[in-house]
């Protein structure tokens, strides 16, 4: 099932999420409504906070490369990233709570990560490149932290009134959305 995305301006988007156990409600269902959702609005990944729900739960497909490698798909649930290393390198982000607007986000290039899979199973793992900057943009997410909060001051006050806009439901998506500050129609 396909669910509404949260748009920026909603206060789940800045909230630190809490961690959930194997005893989540239709936790299965939940991931798999994740997947639809994220694939019918064209994303990569996508975060609990971005379908109003607080926890730490985010996913990511990348999809396989040009050249027929496989892709990067996965389930992350109470994932913490215990390191960051490598040069920082931009990269034009963006983000489907904040749809057309993109930034050159800095992110360093290998992490190291634990988290739990759809299964409960613990890992660890090493991740590098394009995977490595997806998962921190969704980790991110369940902290609290939008892409957004990663431009200078200068460039955020320029985007304020696309920003504002966005709040308000004054965008067109292809996805279905639920804005925090859109007027009632009488």
């Amino acid at each position: 099932m396909k669910l509404p995305i949260v748009a920026y301006g909603d206060p789940v988007l800045k909230k630190l999420c809490t961690d959930i156990d194997q005893n989540y409600p239709e936790l299965q269902k939940l991931i798999s409504d994740m997947f639809d959702t994220m694939y019918y609005a064209n994303g990569v990944g996508l975060a609990a906070p971005q379908i109003g729900l607080p926890i730490r739960l985010f996913i990511v497909d990348i999809g396989e490369d040009e050249d027929g490698t496989p892709g990067y798909k996965k389930v992350f649930i109470n994932a913490k990233i215990v390191e960051e290393t490598g040069e920082p390198w931009f990269f034009n982000e963006g983000c489907l709570s904040i749809p057309d607007i993109r930034e050159n986000i800095s992110r360093k290039p290998n992490i190291k990560i634990t988290y739990l899979d759809e299964n409960f199973v613990e890992h660890t793992d090493d991740v590098d490149g394009m995977p490595a900057r997806v998962i921190q943009h969704e980790y991110d997410h369940i902290e609290g932290k939008l892409f957004t909060d990663k431009v200078s001051v200068l460039r955020k006050t320029m985007l304020k009134s696309k920003l504002d806009a966005i709040s308000k439901g004054n965008i067109n998506t292809e996805y279905k959305m639920k804005f925090p500050n859109k007027s009632k129609k009488r």
